[in-house]
């Protein structure tokens, strides 16, 4: 991505607690395969297959899940975003994070992969707080 800066890789802690795990280091299945329901729900029906096996259980494919935050977001921040979308928000907005969460389906498995920061640089505005469909029920 051509705005991609502050890449911050998770890669050595991913590694670390899978080393706890399977060397028996006080860890457990119950403290690393702990998804949140959300965010089962958003790999399902929102996340981008990968074509690696889940560490713990080996029995299904990993689900990235892509999330964006920061102020220029306005209302839009902390949602999820497919990895296409990212290029055309980059060229939208000055700058907002995006963290990248790895989702087993089958056993629970989840873990941040990267973070880094996109956006042109140029400090914008928020955007103006529009009407949603939750308004209309709250």
């Amino acid at each position: 991505m051509w705005s991609q800066r502050s890449v911050v890789d998770y890669s050595l802690q991913r590694k670390a607690t899978l080393r706890a795990l399977y060397g028996g280091h006080a860890t457990v299945m119950e403290d690393v395969c702990d998804a949140d329901p959300y965010l089962l729900r958003a790999a399902k029906f929102h996340g981008e297959q990968t074509d690696r096996d889940c560490p713990v259980c080996r029995k299904e494919r990993l689900t990235h899940v892509t999330y964006v935050f920061g102020d220029e977001l306005g209302q839009y921040s902390g949602r999820i975003r497919q990895t296409p979308e990212l290029e055309a928000m980059a060229r939208e907005h000055g700058e907002f994070r995006v963290y990248v969460v790895e989702v087993c389906q089958s056993c629970g498995w989840n873990h941040l992969t990267t973070s880094y920061v996109l956006g042109d640089g140029t400090p914008r505005r928020p955007p103006r707080r529009q009407r949603t469909v939750e308004d209309e029920y709250s």
